[in-house]
């Protein structure tokens, strides 16, 4: 079992301390638990609104845009669903040991970029990249 992580409040991982070091990997760790807690809940209440807003609205054009609402609401969630599973992964690899590291290059990821976005799996180069020969190999 791991020994638990004393971390302040006020505690932001910086460059000068060894990467991915304990308390750096329990900031993003609980930064993702928090993320993913924060999805699930309003997933929870997106569910208690379309279970509880059913109505049978008479005017086509008020039905409509209530549809069009549930549409994108239901986009949203689905984006969210998406969204906790790159979270479940990241923290897999928090638990093996891999977080922070390019699945390209093997290289670390910016301290900036995870903290940006703590699911990225490729260093801003490999992903830049990446999006260029995905531009170059698209079909149009």
């Amino acid at each position: 079992m791991k020994q638990e992580v004393f971390l302040s409040d006020d505690y932001s991982p910086a460059e000068d301390e060894p990467f991915m070091n304990d308390k750096q990997t329990e900031y993003f760790r609980r930064k993702l638990l928090n993320w993913k807690a924060e999805l699930i809940e309003g997933s929870r209440d997106t569910i208690e609104e379309l279970q509880n807003g059913t109505r049978n609205i008479p005017d086509v054009n008020d039905r409509a845009s209530e549809e069009t609402d549930r549409a994108l609401e239901l986009r949203t969630r689905d984006r969210a669903r998406k969204l906790v599973g790159k979270i479940d992964a990241a923290l897999r690899r928090i638990e093996e040991g891999e977080f922070g590291y390019c699945s390209v290059t093997g290289d670390p990821i910016s301290l900036k970029r995870l903290d940006a976005r703590p699911i990225a799996t490729m260093s801003l180069e490999a992903q830049e990249k990446h999006e260029r020969r995905e531009k170059v190999h698209r079909d149009d």
